[in-house]
């Protein structure tokens, strides 16, 4: 299969992606958290706070702090033991996070390389299931980063960079091919809760898509056949930090396989627990063909022609910036599923989520640069049922007006029903339904097949903040991949415009889960 094929069968033709015969070897599965062994270890505090509001940093954060910090990104806050099948009376039992994840199987790993009081500088992997760092490799490695990121980022300036990886393994197990979309949207739903929670920490941050992969990986001491870089996150508390310079300072020569050779190999033991790891080749493939080896690969992101066409718009109401606690919405935040309840969300309601989730959603990153008011490459679409002041229909939502653009009028959730492939949640029980849409060709012309990824990404970012902003106003959000893109696409007429659906995400009142569960920490 070729890789056009490949990521068009993710998209619209799920059943071609994983063989027929495919089975889950439960048996073997692998944990959710990569364990490594025989390194020095730094503990780190777990008198946790139970609040996060925002705070303004004037000195480097200490080695608490920043442990605070890692653990409401990524730490593992949750024990929970559900029945999946009452005629049964199986129990499922999982270890979760703050940010959702496609069967709860977390394929992202956090590196970090931190230069901070308590701590020798160097590049550290943040083990959740022990909630500490391991030291991977000793040393200063500014320059190394700086010019990893192409020159665009001065890392001397900066305390901190937050490497997020994936593992292909740890969902391949169960999904498949499929889980080469998964990997991209959970990346993406775990850098939105990390730049939540830099905000809350006072601390600023820049997002970098683009950087020279082996050269990250090779630093961290990573196989590539295993796992890779999706993204590279410096953290800085100077507001004289400049994201991104021109970099006309760095050797236009800079090739991620010279810049390897400046420091030493690196192999570590770790454990993963499945005794048989299948090969993906398909993931391989798309990994290597999205690789940067060459700072002259960096791309400007060029921004395409929104096509538009009449329709009628809808105001809403007035509504400021949304203040709440992130820690709390974090906590309760969950997947309702089958527990939706058709209750009522009203006008205030609907503006305050669209409104707060898409100002939120601006950040700053390598594809956007310095360029203001720039258009997000990911749109929210919307279907909505009985909620008072809003007609019926199926809309997009222009955040530069603050409006709902109509594009068909009426009841669309027996469309939306029917186009699902599994019956995990009724949509009849909820009176929003929301999509993001973007580009069919995730800008490939730009930046290749690495776009793919990329958009994914930014579909979870835009997704995390749905949910944090949902569970703050008291409603429930659930992230689902398994519909008729097709049917959803002529529902909103967008085909025509390059356009697709790349996530639904129903949102509504819910019951609480039927589940037990104990929060893990004091």
């Amino acid at each position: 299969m070729n890789l056009d094929t490949f990521i068009h069968n993710l998209h619209f033709k799920i059943d071609k992606i994983n063989p027929v015969d495919w089975e889950v070897d439960w048996e073997d599965a692998p944990l959710p958290y990569k364990l490594y062994r025989n390194l020095p270890v730094f503990p780190l505090s777990l008198e946790i706070p139970f609040t996060l509001e925002k705070t303004k940093v004037t000195e480097k954060p200490g080695l608490s702090d920043f442990g605070y910090f890692l653990w409401y990104v990524y730490g593992l806050n949750k024990f929970c033991q559900s029945v999946y099948s009452t005629q049964k009376g199986d129990l499922e039992q999982v270890l979760r996070r703050f940010v959702p994840s496609g069967g709860a199987l977390y394929p992202n790993e956090l590196y970090v390389y931190l230069k901070i009081e308590k701590l020798p500088d160097g590049v550290y992997h943040y083990d959740v299931a022990h909630h500490r760092l391991v030291l991977l490799r000793k040393g200063n490695f500014d320059l190394y980063l700086t010019e990893t990121l192409g020159g665009h980022c001065n890392m001397s300036t900066c305390f901190g960079t937050i490497f997020i990886s994936t593992v292909f393994w740890k969902n391949f197990f169960k999904y498949n091919n499929f889980s080469y979309r998964l990997q991209g949207l959970d990346t993406g739903v775990l850098i939105g809760q990390l730049l939540e929670v830099a905000k809350r920490f006072g601390f600023e941050s820049g997002v970098y898509f683009q950087f020279l992969d082996r050269a990250v990986n090779h630093l961290l001491g990573l196989s590539e056949q295993e796992e890779t870089i999706y993204t590279i996150i410096p953290l800085s508390i100077n507001s004289e930090t400049t994201w991104f310079t021109n970099n006309n300072h760095v050797e236009e020569l800079i090739t991620a396989t010279n810049l390897s050779r400046r420091i030493l190999p690196i192999h570590h033991d770790h454990y993963v627990r499945s005794k048989r790891i299948l090969e993906h080749p398909m993931l391989t493939k798309m990994n290597e063909a999205s690789m940067i080896d060459s700072m002259k690969s960096f791309q400007e992101f060029k921004e395409e022609m929104n096509i538009t066409y009449e329709v009628q718009t809808v105001s809403l109401p007035n509504t400021n910036r949304l203040s709440f606690d992130l820690a709390l919405a974090s906590r309760i935040r969950h997947s309702p599923g089958m527990d939706f309840t058709l209750g009522k969300i009203n006008q205030l309601q609907l503006a305050t989520l669209l409104h707060e989730a898409t100002s939120s959603f601006l950040y700053r990153n390598d594809l956007d640069g310095d360029k203001k008011n720039s258009k997000p490459r990911v749109s929210i679409y919307g279907c909505t049922y009985g909620i008072e002041g809003i007609p019926d229909g199926a809309w997009y939502y222009d955040s530069s007006t603050h409006t709902l653009r109509y594009i068909r009028y009426g009841d669309y959730r027996y469309w939306l029903e029917q186009g699902m492939s599994l019956d995990d949640v009724n949509i009849f029980q909820t009176p929003l339904c929301l999509h993001l849409v973007g580009y069919q060709d995730y800008h490939k012309t730009s930046l290749g097949y690495r776009g793919y990824r990329i958009q994914q990404m930014e579909a979870g970012m835009l997704l995390q903040r749905i949910l944090l902003v949902s569970s703050a106003i008291g409603i429930g959000g659930h992230p689902l991949l398994g519909f008729n893109v097709g049917m959803y696409d002529e529902i909103y007429k967008i085909t025509s415009q390059n356009k697709t659906s790349l996530i639904q995400i129903p949102v509504g009142p819910n019951n609480p889960p039927l589940q037990m569960k104990g929060g893990l920490f004091g």
